[in-house]
C-alpha cells in the first residue's frame, strides 16, 4: 500500500496507473488525511480493501467541473458534507453568517454550499446520471435521517434521503457498513436491493409491520408538536445494535426504513483504523493558502475512545456515535504517540488523549456488551447508576505509559474530563497525577449551569457535585504547590432556562470570582433531545411542558448575563435585572453585578439609605462605562471559544 495522498486528480491516477476509480468521495471539507477526519477514514478503510478511491474535497458547485475531474467511477459516489453539519458551520447561533471556516484552506468560509449533502447529490446525478449509486453519510446525512427539526427553516424538514434523492444512508461511523455497501456493490448486486446492512437507512414503498416500529409520519410531526417529541423519544429508544428494532416512518406514500445501528468497533478492530497509512497532515496543494486550521488542534492528539455513555440531551453523540465506550489499545495508542515523536514539528506536547469524553475508557458496565444501553435511563444521570463501573485504572495506566515514552515531555488532556464521573472514583490517584502532571494551567470542564432545573432538561448532575469537584480540584492543586484552574464550559437559553435562571448563573459566578471566556447560547442543532424541547416546548421523555426562552431578546439577555463583566452587556444585563425583578444586585456593594447608570436611583432600601445619612443613592456611571468588568476590556471574550464550543459536538 502506497504512502501517499489518495488521488485527488487524473495526473494522480496516472501515477498509480489506475483509468478508473472504483468511488468517488465528495466531501464538504478540504482533504485532510488525518484519522480525526470522517472522509480520510472512510477512503483508507476501503483502500484497505483493495477499492480504488479519489478525494474531490470542496469542489466547486457552481458547475460540474470538479465533479467530473476524476471521471465516472465503476461503483459508487460517496457523499459527506464533512466534519460539521454544513448549516451549523456556517451560521452561528443567532443566525449569522460566519466569516471562516477551519475545515477549509487558509480558514476562508464560503467554499461550501448551505444543505451541501443535498447539493453534491443534485450535481452528481447532474454529472453521471439517475443511475449512479450515491452513498451518504457522515455527520450531516447521520443527523438529519429522520423527519427533523430544521433551525435555520424554522420548521419540520424531511429525512435527509428524500430531499437528496441519494440511494442509500449511512448513519453513524460508517467503517462496517461502507465495506459490506461496497463488496456488495462489487458482486453486482443493484443498490436499491441492499436493504438488510445495520448502520443503514433506505426508501420503501411498504415496511415489515411485525418487525419494526412505526413513528409518527412526516406528516403527522409537521402538524402537531406532540407527534414530533414522540417520534423523537422512539427514534432514541431504539438506538441499540444488539436489540434495537427496525424503525420506519411514512413520508408521502412511501417509507424511511432505518436498520438497527452497526455494533460499535471493538477494540482490535479501532486498531486496526487507527494503523491505517494516513499521511496526518493536509494535501500539499493546500500549502499556498497557509494550510487547514483544523489540523492543529488534532496532528499531535490521540483519539483513544468513541461512544459517549454521559447522555447530555443538547449533545448529539448519543444519536450519531451511540452511547456504548470502545477503545483503542494501549498498544495502538504508545505505537501512534512513538510515531508522533519522529514528526520533524513535534515539540514533545502531545495535546490529547482522549475523544468524546477523555476519561471514558470503556463501556458503563457489562450488561451494555451484549445488551446495550438502558433505552429508558441514563449511566450518570440524575447520579451514576449502580452498575456503573467507575474506574479510571486503565486510563492511568495509559497516561504513564504515555508520560514515559521517548521524546515526550508532556501529555495534556484537552477534550473535556466528565467531572461527575471522577469525583465518584474513590480511588484519588487519577485526580492527583492529572492535577500534576496532565493540566497545562487550566482544565475545560462544562457544568453547563448552576440551575438544578435547567440542568435537569440537560441531563446534567445537580451542581452540588460541580461544586463538590471544583472543591477537591483546587484542594489538589494547593497540596501539590500548583496554580491551575477550571475553565468551565457555559450555555445560556437551554430549554428550562428561565430569566432567573441565568440571573442566579450570574450570582455564582459573581460569588466564585469565575469570569467566563468561552459562553455558548444554546444552538438547535439536528439529532439532540435539547433541540426536540426547544420545537415542541415539550420534554419528549415525560411529555410535560417545558418553559424555553425563544425570543431574541431574552436570549441576547440570558448571554450577556454570563459576561455581565463586559462593558458591552451593560444595557442588556440592566434590563434583564430589571425585568427579573433583582435590582438589589444593581449598585456599589460587593454583592452586586453593576453600577447604576448615571441619574438612576440605586435603591431605596433602608439600609443603602442609612449608608448616605438618609438620602436615596444615585449612579455615577453610564451604559457602557460602568468600572465593573473594564479590566475585560478588549480580551475578545467570545471569538475562539464560541467558534468551536457550538461545533464541537458535531463532529463524525
Amino acid at each position: 500500500m502506497r504512502n501517499d495522498f489518495l488521488p485527488i486528480s487524473k495526473e494522480d491516477m496516472r501515477k498509480r496507473g489506475w483509468d478508473s476509480l472504483d468511488f468517488l468521495y465528495i466531501v464538504g471539507d478540504a482533504y485532510v488525511d488525518h484519522p480525526s477526519f470522517g472522509h480520510a477514514i472512510i477512503s483508507r478503510v476501503l483502500e484497505s480493501h483493495g477499492y480504488k478511491v479519489g478525494i474531490a474535497a470542496m469542489p466547486d458547485w457552481h458547475s460540474l467541473d470538479d465533479f467530473v475531474r476524476m471521471g465516472r467511477p465503476r461503483l459508487g459516489v460517496l457523499i459527506s458534507a464533512g466534519n460539521i453539519d454544513s448549516m451549523v458551520n456556517h451560521y452561528t447561533a443567532a443566525k449569522k453568517r460566519r466569516h471562516d471556516d477551519m475545515y477549509a484552506p487558509g480558514g476562508k468560509g464560503g467554499m461550501r454550499p448551505d444543505r451541501a449533502t443535498i447539493v453534491y447529490c443534485n450535481r452528481v446525478k447532474e454529472a453521471f446520471g439517475s443511475d449512479m449509486p450515491i452513498l451518504i453519510g457522515g455527520v450531516e446525512a447521520s443527523l438529519r435521517r429522520f423527519a427533523h427539526y430544521d433551525y435555520w427553516d424554522d420548521k419540520i424538514r424531511r429525512s435527509i434521503l428524500f430531499d437528496s434523492k441519494a440511494s442509500i444512508l449511512m448513519y453513524g461511523m460508517g467503517e462496517k457498513q461502507i465495506v459490506m455497501l461496497a463488496d456488495r456493490l462489487r458482486a453486482g448486486d443493484k443498490v436499491s436491493e441492499i436493504t438488510d446492512i445495520p448502520g443503514t437507512c433506505y426508501i420503501a414503498s411498504e415496511y415489515d409491520a411485525n418487525n419494526s416500529i412505526l413513528l409518527p409520519s412526516y406528516e403527522e410531526c409537521v402538524e402537531s408538536k406532540e407527534k414530533y417529541a414522540v417520534s423523537c423519544r422512539l427514534q432514541y429508544y431504539e438506538q441499540n445494535p444488539y436489540i434495537g428494532k427496525t424503525l420506519a416512518q411514512k413520508h408521502g406514500g412511501r417509507y424511511l426504513i432505518q436498520n438497527p445501528p452497526m455494533p460499535p468497533l471493538e477494540t482490535d478492530e479501532l486498531d486496526e483504523v487507527y494503523a491505517l497509512p494516513y499521511m496526518k497532515n493536509y494535501h500539499p496543494v493546500y500549502e499556498k493558502d497557509g494550510g487547514v486550521p483544523a489540523i492543529q488542534e488534532v496532528k499531535f492528539s490521540l483519539t483513544a475512545n468513541r461512544g459517549c455513555f454521559g447522555g447530555c440531551n443538547f449533545c448529539a453523540l448519543a444519536f450519531h456515535q451511540g452511547r456504548i465506550v470502545t477503545s483503542r489499545s494501549d498498544e495502538s495508542l504508545i505505537a501512534e504517540a512513538e510515531e508522533m515523536t519522529k514528526m520533524p514539528d513535534f515539540k514533545g506536547n502531545i495535546h490529547d488523549v482522549g475523544g468524546p469524553t477523555a476519561n471514558f475508557r470503556g463501556p458503563a458496565c457489562k450488561k451494555q456488551l451484549t445488551l446495550g444501553a438502558c433505552k429508558n435511563r441514563q449511566c450518570l444521570y440524575p447520579e451514576p447508576c449502580k452498575n456503573v463501573e467507575i474506574s479510571h485504572k486503565k486510563y492511568l495506566e495509559l497516561l504513564r505509559k504515555l508520560r514515559n515514552i521517548k521524546g515526550v515531555k508532556r501529555v495534556f488532556i484537552r477534550s473535556g474530563i466528565r467531572f461527575d464521573y471522577l469525583i465518584n472514583d474513590k480511588d484519588d490517584t487519577v485526580f492527583y497525577e492529572l492535577c500534576k502532571y496532565h493540566v497545562s494551567g487550566q482544565l475545560k470542564v462544562a457544568p453547563e449551569h448552576i440551575s438544578d432545573n435547567v440542568l435537569k432538561y440537560m441531563g446534567k448532575p445537580a451542581n452540588s457535585v460541580y461544586n463538590k469537584f471544583s472543591d477537591k480540584f483546587y484542594k489538589i492543586n494547593e497540596q501539590i504547590g500548583k496554580k491551575q484552574y477550571l475553565v468551565p464550559y457555559l450555555m445560556s437559553s437551554h430549554p428550562g432556562s428561565t430569566l432567573r435562571d441565568a440571573v442566579n448563573l450570574a450570582v455564582y459566578l459573581h460569588e466564585h470570582n469565575i469570569n467566563p471566556q468561552q459562553v455558548q447560547d444554546f444552538y438547535p442543532t439536528p439529532g439532540t433531545i435539547s433541540t426536540c424541547m426547544f420545537y415542541t416546548e415539550i420534554d419528549p421523555f415525560t411529555m410535560k411542558r417545558v418553559y424555553v426562552p425563544k425570543s431574541p431578546k431574552e436570549k441576547a439577555m440570558q448571554r450577556a448575563l454570563l459576561q455581565y463583566k463586559n462593558p458591552d452587556n451593560y444595557k442588556l444585563v440592566y434590563e434583564a435585572l430589571t425585568k427579573a425583578g433583582r435590582t438589589d444586585l444593581i449598585g456599589y456593594q460587593n454583592r452586586c453585578l453593576i453600577r447604576p447608570p448615571k441619574g438612576d436611583i440605586l435603591s431605596n432600601n433602608p439600609k443603602d439609605r442609612r449608608k448616605n445619612n438618609g438620602k436615596a443613592v444615585k449612579g455615577k456611571g453610564s451604559f457602557g462605562k460602568n468600572k465593573v468588568g473594564a479590566e475585560n476590556r478588549g480580551r475578545g471574550a467570545e471569538k475562539a471559544g464560541n467558534k468551536s464550543r457550538s461545533r464541537r459536538n458535531h463532529r463524525g
